[in-house]
């Protein structure tokens, strides 16, 4: 009899006690494999003293200041490291406590820009389906996420949406469709009218929405020319690919421009691997040349108040994590190490029953997705009615292995997967029990499928 107002309502959830490395311990003794850090969040590992250290020589000396009327040490030092980290120009930092915040300030931020520059029939915003960006008002509106929206419906934005490059699913076209080009966001600024549109928000490799999808290699060159030619803001939501979890700092890093220098969106949102978990930050990072246009303006700065924002202890925390990173090469680890993560995920999923559902292992660096499907030919997906990620999440995390389930990637409401994102710490020996957990795992939810699940979807697919 809790008194807590639970996320998941109606069932009973494990009580976790202690945290080390990639394991929770709950009041039991079980032992569970974070296969997915939280929620893509744990990038260093549970429980590394120095973190909390560093979290408490701050509270020590200075808890809480007002963002309006003071600055502070770690604020300005965390500033300074993540704009030596981004490209040039783009080297302002804005700290809240979580991405969906950090999504709506930056919206706030493309928009206010262009009012301030006497542009204000801006109103539009472009993003993508499938695609995430947040549960707050506006980052929900510019979410792909009809089963979050459906109840708040009356009070969204209407944001336009395209598709998201998804090479799974791309088609007949493959990588000439317009969403895999970047074609589809020409063509959805001349519909709107370029003279109304304020900004285009995407993760720059998918997240859970489209499970590590990986656009082809000019793909942001040619945004980033769209962007420019129609005085369009580019967002890059990098809350769940930043601070190395892609096998680069930023996942945009891993595209460049027709020259082969770095491609430079004007806002970049962190979170999640950013303060690794142990305090709640996110950060939005802006081109100079837009917040001083504020600076200039009538409000003489952005008008988004938040209590929490530049808050010397989170600051504090993710200053010790990327140290941590630094100090132990994750970022470069992830990028070697991921790949035998993949092709280990690969070969663990090669038995008869996963075999026959698995349609798809994709992934970069530390960032991993395995889609489910009814047909491995066809790529027909399991009806939603079959819950299959979420019995396939429920069944890990009986055997101690916890991954991230998504769903109706497909076509809005059909469509499975799992996401696999465990700290940039994981060993040899604990990836080969990922592995070994995950295939069990899925033969186990294979054997449990009922009869008629595959049958139901081809029926429907048909009937349709």
């Amino acid at each position: 009899m809790s008194n807590v107002f639970y996320r998941k309502l109606g069932h009973a959830l494990p009580k976790i006690v202690r945290a080390k490395g990639v394991y929770l311990y709950d009041e039991h003794g079980k032992r569970y494999l974070d296969a997915c850090g939280g929620a893509m969040v744990t990038s260093i590992g549970h429980g590394v003293e120095q973190i909390a250290e560093a979290m408490a020589t701050q509270a020590k000396k200075v808890a809480y200041v007002n963002g309006t009327a003071f600055t502070n040490e770690p604020v300005e030092a965390l500033a300074a490291a993540l704009a030596a980290k981004a490209p040039p120009g783009v080297d302002l930092a804005y700290f809240l406590c979580s991405g969906s915040e950090a999504v709506e300030a930056s919206l706030k931020l493309a928009r206010q820009y262009h009012v301030e520059r006497g542009d204000s029939a801006r109103t539009h915003i472009i993003a993508r389906t499938p695609g995430y960006h947040g549960n707050t008002l506006l980052a929900l509106s510019a979410s792909a996420r009809p089963h979050y929206k459906a109840v708040y419906a009356p009070w969204l934005l209407d944001v336009a949406m395209i598709d998201a490059p998804y090479p799974y699913r791309a088609g007949p076209l493959g990588e000439a469709a317009p969403a895999m080009t970047g074609e589809a966001l020409e063509q959805a600024i001349q519909r709107i009218g370029a003279e109304r549109v304020a900004a285009f928000i995407a993760e720059p490799i998918g997240g859970s929405s489209t499970g590590a999808s990986v656009p082809p290699p000019g793909h942001y060159a040619r945004i980033r020319e769209i962007c420019d030619r129609y005085g369009v803001l580019f967002i890059a939501d990098e809350v769940l690919t930043g601070a190395g979890r892609t096998g680069k700092f930023f996942a945009l890093e891993h595209f460049k421009d027709r020259m082969g220098q770095p491609i430079a969106p004007d806002i970049i949102t962190l979170g999640k691997g950013l303060n690794g978990g142990y305090a709640p930050l996110s950060a939005l990072i802006a081109k100079r040349t837009i917040v001083q246009t504020l600076e200039r303006g009538k409000f003489g700065g952005l008008v988004h108040a938040q209590t929490y924002s530049h808050h010397p202890v989170a600051a504090a925390a993710a200053l010790a994590v990327l140290g941590y990173i630094e100090q132990h090469q994750l970022v470069e680890r992830a990028a070697s190490t991921g790949l035998a993560l993949l092709k280990a995920i690969r070969s663990g999923l090669s038995g008869p029953g996963a075999s026959s559902i698995v349609g798809d292992v994709r992934g970069i660096g530390m960032l991993a997705a395995v889609e489910l499907v009814a047909d491995v030919k066809t790529k027909r997906p399991f009806p939603r009615s079959a819950k299959l990620a979420e019995t396939l999440v429920a069944t890990a995390r009986e055997q101690g292995l916890v991954l991230w389930p998504n769903v109706g990637h497909a076509d809005g409401v059909n469509g499975d997967l799992v996401l696999i994102a465990p700290p940039l710490t994981i060993s040899n020996e604990e990836t080969g029990e990922l592995v070994g957990l995950l295939g069990a795992a899925v033969e186990a939810t294979v054997a449990a499928l009922p009869r008629n699940a595959r049958e139901d979807t081809h029926e429907r697919t048909h009937a349709g």
